[in-house]
């Protein structure tokens, strides 16, 4: 079959959760910076995203990683991440995805034992360390955007009662709640639970509180809850809900990022400290902080982020001018009542 216009993907996993990578034949996304980029694509034309996110070509439990020019020149690629309910800033699943596919693609050149990618994202410049073995990208080790503390023990009303929710920036905004609150623990058989649970305490926040970012316009909404709780080995186990109704499969790299905002703003976490973010599926993050700084008047950690992604594969979408869902859809009986949410 002969596609006269067509977007191809490398499909790349991290720690289990998908993020494929969008590496050709996509469109021009006018703007001028990758947020404004971001913001035209939420704002103006998000055709690109409905057709790379929703059935019949995708599904629930992925994103799609849109990679273009950078627009800063100290940047070797931009990237935005591409999901069913918008385009986000920000993702470390996502991120490491991205450099995997550059490097093993022979998109941006490997260099061994370790080779630095910088990203253009809407959130800032995010600067990566890959490790290199044999063309393979063996861990990739990311210095994420200053993360802050908004609101420490923040108590909102909820089915479950009162509880206290922290609210962060990592390159998204989360509301991290520890999950013994809700009667709940963080295992795979409570998957359904918690991304439920996420999804109302996402309606809820969005109702009761109000974030802004004070320098990146329009990063204006928690995108994200994330369940959090202690594991006997000092390891932090989280479970990060997305809309309209899932679970990351990966522990999470903004969302340990915000969390170790929060660590550092209670004196939990001095700059040189490292902890270890454990995904409900088992996989593994190393969050750690390398430094401090302030954002709009807000103490913030600057975080590195370690994990691992795998290309596993390839495809080629066809762009049809007469396939009947070029927006796509999405049912209820994968989404959840919340599937209106989309539309």
């Amino acid at each position: 079959m002969r596609f006269e216009k067509s977007l191809d993907l490398l499909l790349v996993h991290c720690q289990g959760e998908l993020g494929h990578v969008l590496v050709g034949g996509a469109p021009d996304i006018p703007g001028a910076t990758m947020l404004d980029k971001m913001n035209h694509i939420n704002t103006v034309d998000d055709s690109l995203r409905r057709f790379v996110t929703f059935e019949p070509r995708a599904h629930v439990a992925q994103s799609v990683n849109l990679v273009v020019a950078p627009t800063r020149p100290d940047a070797d690629a931009g990237f935005i991440v591409l999901q069913a309910d918008r385009a986000h800033p920000m993702s470390g699943s996502n991120c490491i995805c991205v450099v995997t596919a550059l490097l093993e693609s022979g998109r941006v050149t490997m260099r061994e034992p370790e080779t630095l990618v910088r990203l253009d994202t809407p959130a800032g410049l995010v600067v990566a360390r890959a490790r290199c073995d044999a063309g393979r990208c063996l861990s990739v080790s990311l210095d994420n955007v200053p993360s802050f503390a908004e609101l420490l023990d923040h108590e909102i009303d909820t089915p479950w009662g009162h509880i206290k929710v922290d609210i962060a920036f990592g390159g998204v905004y989360y509301a991290l709640v520890d999950v013994g609150q809700l009667g709940l623990a963080i295992r795979p058989e409570n998957a359904r639970l918690l991304a439920e649970a996420g999804i109302e305490l996402k309606r809820l926040l969005a109702e009761q509180v109000t974030v802004r970012h004070p320098t990146l316009p329009g990063v204006d909404e928690i995108a994200y809850v994330m369940f959090r709780d202690r594991e006997p080995d000092g390891a932090v186990r989280t479970c990060t809900t997305l809309p309209p109704g899932r679970v990351d499969r990966s522990p999470c790299g903004t969302g340990s990022s915000a969390n170790l905002a929060t660590l550092f703003a209670r004196g939990e976490v001095s700059v040189g400290d490292v902890r270890t973010s454990r995904s409900i599926i088992g996989g593994e993050f190393l969050a750690e902080v390398i430094g401090d700084t302030e954002v709009g008047g807000r103490r913030a950690v600057l975080p590195r982020i370690t994990g691992r992604g795998c290309v596993y594969g390839r495809t080629e979408l066809r762009l049809d001018p007469d396939d009947p869902f070029a927006r796509g859809f999405a049912l209820s009986d994968t989404w959840g009542p919340q599937v209106d949410l989309l539309r």
